[in-house]
């Protein structure tokens, strides 16, 4: 026993020093690069589920092959996962992805680095500032379109992060949303394009006039205040209530007789469960006539809680998927795979072996899901979507969209109409880099009648407009607002 604790000491010891050490400078050989890329090409090879589902094999053969060739020379993390990001950006799947190792994280988390300052608001044919992190700087300010960063059109910046995101089929609506969201677009800048002390950005400003600036590079440690307000302090139960309510939450609009649901993820620990049983009573009691399902953050997550939203809407019996299964129900390569084990029982116990080689997972192929009998909801519909709806919020539209009383309105879903490759998900870890890559195991075909490559198309379209986002309208509820009234 005292053995095993000096074990596990030594290796969290270990952990934690190999956390310290790691610096965004340091490299890792050509010879070790080269290894995790083979690795990286093997495991995909033999058990991703649609390694060839967009992209023909012996094109995808040339993706690898053109990646390999950019080891030249030893290379810093971030460049090594721009390597892999390229090659799985060419497999057009939404679920895999590559992520920075622990001890890259881990040094993130604590360390702010140097950013190119913007953040933005992308879609086709537009970039808008939306935010920029030097708060001083009274020309490049939000609302402004942006046209290039150091003589770089801004469309061939964007083309160029395009081929290191992952989305389902050809879909650039979710693209377009990645880029919108957060810090990713500055952070995609530095890692691709490097950073300078001060770079020229190109523009439009809000009066329609074509000028050009000089920005500083953001500097965390010159443009944070040297004296901070401590944070007011909440407690565990208050920040615990404000995560549920980010996450999910309802309002209502009695004088359009309106209820608004949104749903940003199906994870667990989200009480979505009771949420959806209160929410539903209370419409029901309230005869609300107008329901919102707002699904435009939805990522997706649990599949048993968005077959539960659907049910409560749904008028007839439904089932998720026409098929769902593997290729391989076991690797030849586990100790580099997160939960091995759990993978491999499931495939053993709920999967069995098809004639054409496939492990289907019978239940949820045969299954049919019956609509809830109590507080259930006959009125008028509307499902919002956009880039961000992913994965089970795409079971959950694609199952209600045809129902007579359901329009969906917004942008096209970031998840595949057709299908998608998930329900397990765990991450590969390589081993000289330490960068994770995330693994599907399962490929869903949602309807096989459907059109491949595409994500579900809106009845009623609703684009962002230069307009809408410099007065930071919800162009997709005013939409819902004039179906409304215009029944009234």
């Amino acid at each position: 026993m005292k053995n095993l604790v000096l074990i596990l000491f030594i290796a969290i010891l270990a952990g934690c020093t190999a956390s310290r050490n790691y610096h965004p400078a340091n490299k890792f050989s050509e010879t070790q690069l080269k290894e995790d890329f083979h690795l990286f090409r093997n495991i995909l090879e033999e058990s991703h589920p649609s390694l060839y589902w967009h992209t023909p094999k012996d094109s995808m053969d040339l993706y690898f092959l053109q990646a390999e060739n950019m080891i030249r020379d030893s290379m810093q993390e971030y460049k090594f996962r721009n390597v892999l990001s390229y090659v799985v950006s060419k497999i057009r799947c939404g679920h895999t992805s590559v992520r920075p190792s622990k001890e890259a994280s881990s040094y993130a988390e604590r360390t702010r680095s140097f950013a190119l300052p913007l953040s933005v608001k992308a879609w086709p044919d537009t970039v808008m500032v939306t935010f920029n992190l030097n708060r001083k700087d009274s020309q490049v300010t939000r609302g402004v379109i942006l046209k290039s960063i150091e003589n770089r059109p801004v469309q061939s910046i964007v083309d160029s992060f395009f081929s290191h995101l992952s989305t389902d089929g050809y879909n650039t609506t979710h693209k377009y949303q990645v880029l919108s969201n957060g810090g990713t677009f500055r952070n995609f800048y530095g890692n691709i394009y490097g950073l300078k002390s001060k770079m020229k950005i190109g523009f439009v400003d809000i009066e329609g006039n074509e000028r050009s600036a000089i920005i500083d590079v953001y500097n965390p440690s010159a443009d944070t205040p040297a004296v901070r307000l401590p944070a007011p302090k909440i407690s565990k139960k208050e920040r615990k209530r404000r995560v549920l309510n980010a996450t999910r939450s309802m309002r209502m609009d009695t004088a359009r007789s309106l209820a608004v649901i949104e749903v940003n993820s199906f994870t667990r620990n989200m009480k979505i469960r009771k949420f959806l049983r209160q929410s539903f009573k209370e419409i029901k009691k309230q005869n609300i006539q107008n329901l919102v399902i707002d699904l435009r953050g939805n990522g997706g997550g649990n599949v048993v809680l968005s077959n539960l939203l659907t049910r409560y809407v749904a008028k007839h019996p439904f089932k998720i998927a026409d098929s769902i299964y593997s290729i391989k129900n076991k690797s030849s390569y586990p100790r580099h795979i997160e939960n091995y084990l759990q993978s491999r029982l499931f495939h053993l116990f709920m999967t069995r072996k098809a004639g054409n080689g496939n492990y289907h997972f019978r239940h949820y192929e045969n299954k049919y899901f019956k609509p809830r009998k109590t507080n259930h909801f006959d009125g008028q519909v509307f499902i919002l979507t956009g880039g961000n709806t992913f994965s089970a919020a795409t079971l959950v539209t694609k199952t209600l969209k045809n129902q007579e009383n359901v329009l969906v309105v917004g942008e096209e879903t970031g998840g595949g109409a057709y299908g998608n490759s998930a329900w397990l998900i765990p991450d590969v870890t390589l081993p000289n880099s330490r960068v994770r890559f995330r693994l599907p195991l399962f490929r869903l075909v949602i309807d096989k009648d459907e059109k491949k490559g595409t994500g579900i198309i809106p009845d009623i379209l609703s684009l962002p407009t230069v307009e809408a986002i410099r007065r930071n309208l919800d162009f997709k509820m005013q939409k819902v607002y004039e179906l409304i009234d215009a029944k009234q």
